[in-house]
C-alpha cells in the first residue's frame, strides 16, 4: 500500500479511536472563556473555541441585542441546509425567556444555533474570523469543527451556557 494511503488510514483510525465509546450528555459553554466543553459523565471529551454574539456579555433580553443566551437549553433539531454550513438548534426562547420579554414589551428573538460558518467564506477568511465574537447571539465553530461536534451530539442533549 502506498505511504499515503497508510497514513491517512492511521489518521483515521486516531480520529475514530479519540470518541470511541464517549457518549456526550452535556454541552457546557463558557462565554466568558470563549469556550465550549464537552462532557461524558464529568469527564471532558472535546473542547472548542467558539465565537458568540457581537455582545456576549450578560443573557439575550431581546431580539437584535446581539447576546447569546445564558441558562439550561435543549439542543432539539439539527438542520443540514443552513446558511451558515450546518447547525444544531438551542432550545432558546424557554418560557421563562418569552415572559420577560413580554413583560418588557419586546420579542425574545430565536433561532439561535450552534453553527458554521457562511456558506460561501474561503477557509482562510472563516478561520480569521473565528477569532472574534461576531454572531447575532448564535454560537459558531469552524466548519470542521461543526462536523466534529454533529457528530458526537445527539439531538436531545442538554446545553448549559453562562458567562
Amino acid at each position: 500500500m502506498p505511504k499515503i494511503i497508510m497514513r491517512l488510514l492511521a489518521l483515521l483510525l486516531l480520529f475514530a479511536a479519540e470518541s470511541f465509546g464517549a457518549e456526550v450528555d452535556l454541552v457546557r459553554v463558557a462565554k466568558s472563556e470563549n469556550r465550549m466543553y464537552l462532557y461524558d459523565g464529568d469527564k471532558i471529551v472535546k473542547e472548542f473555541h467558539v465565537a458568540l454574539g457581537a455582545n456576549p456579555k450578560g443573557h439575550k433580553e431581546m431580539e437584535g441585542d446581539e447576546r447569546t443566551p445564558e441558562g439550561i437549553y435543549t439542543l432539539d433539531y439539527i438542520k443540514e441546509d443552513s446558511y451558515f454550513y450546518r447547525s444544531m438548534h438551542i432550545s432558546y426562547p424557554n418560557e421563562a425567556d418569552r415572559e420577560s420579554a413580554r413583560e418588557r414589551g419586546v420579542s425574545p428573538g430565536g433561532l439561535i444555533m450552534i453553527h458554521g460558518h457562511h456558506n460561501h467564506l474561503r477557509r482562510q477568511v472563516a478561520d480569521f474570523i473565528q477569532q472574534f465574537n461576531w454572531t447575532d447571539g448564535c454560537i459558531a465553530l469552524t466548519n470542521p469543527e461543526m462536523d466534529e461536534f454533529l457528530r458526537l451530539v445527539r439531538v436531545g442533549t442538554k446545553i448549559h451556557i453562562h458567562w
